[in-house]
């Protein structure tokens, strides 16, 4: 046992030497490397962060104001009674959002004080035109009195002529004549009496007929008031809030509801001024597109409308310009007045932009571009308009390629792992010979502008590359020569799909893309521009 402890502890002090020994060889060599290499420590390597690529095209962007408007209906009436009396009937559509037809009986008032009240001014009437006819004749009856009149002063004037020549002759007292003088004075007084009572008869019928005129308007009066009982709807419309009951008594001008037309609405919104300049800059901001959309739980709802006018006032404590817009459309008659909206107008189109994630730019319009040696660099661009998650951006390097989001840890001169997106498909390796003979590909195509040029050579450098783009640089290739292309059944489909959902794009331009790539043979530039846009 002895011997066995002593062996255990001689194989143990053994394996400590030695352990010590291997420690003091490696001291040695490690100070001798580190003297080799100058006497410097060994550097830590450079860190790098993976960041995923945009490319930067040249688009012709169109950009959409946004704003928070009001229905209202450009055609409301007040429905009110002219007259007073008690509702004896109501239309069974006249209630809070019932809808009305034109010329529909709304209301109808008890006749019975309208209809005794023309029934009077009637028979007033009546007297008025007997009054009229009396006159008349009457002044007929003072014009023959007058004729009379004047024949016997004639007649005495010619006696008094004739006592007068008898007397020059000496066969006439002075008494006779005399007489003849008193005669004719009496016929003269007798006339003017005659005068006087046709002036009379005169004013007599201008009076009466004076009065007849007024019995006649009193008599439409009532005959309206008559009318005025029975109110109907001018044009067909909704019932907004009434107040009328049946058996309830109503006064002149009471209002009993509201009638609006579903058919003329229109929504009220407010832009500033800097927006209202950009609209008015392509000449006037009446008659732009305008899209309004209603939220309904999951459902929106969007109608088309037009530009109509803007605001005559700015208005107190308020800024910009109130403009108005006609809705248009089916989908119209699920508005209400009162709904607000969200407004979305197309302002003029912006060419040479491009457009980016908002995340990828900051405040102050700075960029970090991808560089010489994975390294960033930093590029200054003009903001010119923010479009929910993207911006419209301006003065832009095209071909550029641009780190997406932009994070604390980068910078410029920051070296990066770079992770470009794949264009739809999948990505495929390439060997050493496929990618000489796509490099060649597109160095050879003179119609490829150099900065797209230069971002496909970068492209085609990648551990894989898309599939898709592999196959468009095989068809450019074998079709440089066509203006036309015929495309396969894939290819075509996926160009379609890309056009049907691009919300950026106008409809006229979406309708013309769409008839060209539904042809047989469809435009050489129109697949080359749509695939650009779509990467690769």
């Amino acid at each position: 046992m002895r011997l066995l402890r002593r062996t255990l502890l001689g194989t143990a002090l053994l394996c400590m030497t030695l352990g010590l020994l291997a420690m003091a060889v490696g001291t040695v060599y490690r100070a001798t490397t580190a003297e080799e290499d100058d006497g410097r420590r060994g550097a830590p390597r450079e860190r790098s962060f993976s960041v995923n690529l945009i490319l930067l095209e040249p688009v012709r962007a169109v950009p959409r104001l946004t704003a928070y408007g009001e229905v209202e209906s450009r055609r409301t009436l007040e429905i009110r009674s002219e007259v007073g009396g008690r509702i004896i009937e109501l239309s069974q559509n006249f209630r809070a959002g019932g809808h009305v037809s034109e010329g529909e009986i709304l209301v109808r008032l008890d006749p019975a004080r309208a209809r005794t009240a023309l029934d009077i001014a009637l028979t007033e009437e009546a007297e008025a035109r007997a009054d009229v006819s009396q006159a008349d004749a009457a002044q007929l009856l003072a014009v023959e009195e007058l004729a009379a009149a004047e024949a016997q002063r004639d007649l005495r004037s010619q006696a008094l002529t004739r006592q007068r020549d008898l007397r020059a002759r000496g066969a006439a007292t002075a008494a006779a004549e005399e007489t003849a003088e008193l005669s004719l004075a009496q016929a003269e007084q007798s006339l003017v009496g005659r005068r006087q009572a046709l002036a009379q008869a005169d004013a007599t019928l201008e009076r009466s007929r004076i009065t007849l005129e007024r019995r006649v308007i009193s008599r439409e009066e009532a005959a309206r008031d008559l009318a005025d009982t029975i109110i109907r709807a001018p044009f067909a419309g909704r019932i907004g809030e009434i107040s009328g009951v049946l058996g309830g008594l109503v006064t002149a001008n009471e209002q009993l509801g509201t009638l609006l037309d579903p058919g003329a609405l229109e929504v009220a919104f407010r832009v500033s001024t800097a927006e209202f300049a950009r609209l008015a800059a392509a000449g006037s901001a009446a008659g732009q597109p305008v899209l309004a959309r209603l939220s309904m739980g999951a459902e929106t709802v969007a109608i088309p409308g037009r530009v109509d006018r803007a605001g005559a006032e700015v208005g107190d404590m308020q800024s910009g310009r109130v403009l108005y817009a006609q809705l248009e459309g089916r989908q119209a008659a699920t508005l209400r007045p009162g709904d607000f909206v969200v407004v979305e107008i197309e302002e003029p189109p912006l060419d040479n932009v491009a457009v980016i994630p908002a995340r990828a730019i900051s405040a102050a319009g700075e960029l970090l571009l991808l560089g010489a040696e994975d390294r960033l660099e930093l590029a200054r661009v003009s903001i010119r308009r923010r479009q929910g998650d993207d911006v419209i951006v301006g003065d832009v390097p095209f071909g550029r390629e641009a780190v997406a989001e932009l994070l604390p840890q980068l910078g410029a001169g920051v070296k990066v792992r770079p992770i470009r997106p794949a264009a739809e498909g999948s990505a495929i390796r390439l060997d050493a010979a496929q990618r000489a003979r796509l490099r060649a590909l597109v160095e050879a195509d003179a119609g490829l502008p150099e900065a797209r040029r230069a971002a496909l050579l970068t492209t085609l450098e990648g551990e894989t590359v898309s599939a898709e783009l592999v196959t468009r640089l095989e068809a450019r290739a074998g079709t440089a020569g066509s203006a036309t292309l015929a495309l396969d059944a894939a290819r075509r489909a996926r160009l379609i799909a890309y056009v049907e959902r691009n919300e950026r794009m106008p409809p006229d331009v979406k309708e013309r893309l769409l008839g060209e790539l539904n042809g047989d043979e469809v435009p050489r530039a129109t697949v080359e521009r749509l695939e650009r846009r779509m990467g690769g």
